[in-house]
């Protein structure tokens, strides 16, 4: 289907790339610009900034808890931005939307950014604050059952190496992945995907703009052919943590999030992917606002209440 006509009716409005150099300082102080002031957003029971303390170093983490309870599942969040955007305030709304939805204790990480912080301080920081979490159980008042990560595009790719790390490390506390539209491959070959080609233009994200906006990342010392860094060139998928992978049909990165889904299916992995039609890369942080796009809150719920 088309793109639905809410987000096409926005997309209208923005300007055009001029391919002008990428600018990450200007770029983050207009993402902060767009960030609800406290009073505007969702309520929750409490949320609380932390340090997590880790072999990486202190990282910056903010818990959302939804309800009071005795006990939660823990959900670790990272969020997108090309490794070199977003921060703990620009994906608040998502992280608080996670944890109303589905119930459990939300830790966001404020991880550190390309290219200030070289490859693979951010995947270190993520995968820190998940080992942090598992050993500081009691005082989170974990139940001990759902250790689930979750992440947005670059946070997707963070969320399929932090489940490959700890499957490698054998931490096998992680219960669930869910990776939303993930950014999987950093060889941005125009032709190894449908749908680099399909939606190469219009529809926010654009296929020319992946190697620049991906550019800060790999020139800090990420390689594409590192498994840590394309998460879909590892070559044993088997053994990983049940997965959710979620897709939009106008979305350069589509094919290969589902390409990953299925690598997971065919190595054993019980692993759903679900695309949502008439919707574009960052949908979850955009335009979760649409009735039809606000159920991937719910969709993610299920999953992790799923026997």
């Amino acid at each position: 289907m088309s793109i639905h006509p809410q987000i096409a009716e926005i997309l209208s409005t923005l300007p055009a790339p001029d391919g002008s150099p990428l600018d990450p300082a200007a770029m983050r102080a207009g993402e902060a610009a767009q960030v609800a002031p406290p009073g505007d957003r969702l309520p929750l029971h409490a949320v609380e900034d932390l340090t997590a303390a880790t072999p990486a170093g202190d990282v910056p983490v903010r818990i959302y808890t939804p309800v009071e309870a005795d006990t939660y599942g823990v959900l670790v969040y990272f969020h997108g931005g090309a490794f070199f955007l977003g921060s703990l305030d620009s994906h608040d709304h998502v992280a608080r939307s996670l944890a109303k939805e589905s119930g459990h204790k939300v830790i966001s990480v404020g991880y550190r950014l390309a290219p200030e912080a070289a490859f693979p301080a951010g995947l270190e920081d993520c995968y820190g604050v998940v080992r942090w979490a598992a050993e500081n159980g009691e005082s989170l008042k974990w139940d001990g059952k759902n250790l689930a990560i979750a992440g947005d595009s670059s946070g997707g790719n963070f969320v399929a190496a932090v489940a490959a790390k700890a499957h490698d490390d054998g931490f096998f506390a992680v219960t669930h992945q869910i990776l939303f539209y993930p950014s999987l491959d950093l060889d941005f070959d125009v032709d190894r995907y449908t749908s680099l080609r399909e939606n190469a233009e219009g529809y926010g994200l654009e296929t020319a703009g992946l190697l620049p906006f991906n550019s800060f990342y790999l020139n800090s010392g990420a390689d594409p052919a590192d498994p840590l860094v394309s998460p879909i060139k590892r070559e044993d998928l088997a053994g990983l943590p049940p997965a959710l992978v979620i897709t939009a049909e106008h979305d350069p990165l589509r094919d290969e999030g589902e390409l990953y889904g299925q690598r997971l299916t065919e190595a054993g992995v019980n692993t759903t992917v679900s695309r949502y039609a008439g919707a574009n890369h960052g949908f979850v942080q955009n335009f979760a606002w649409i009735p039809e796009f606000s159920r991937v809150f719910q969709e993610t719920a299920d999953f992790l209440t799923q026997d």
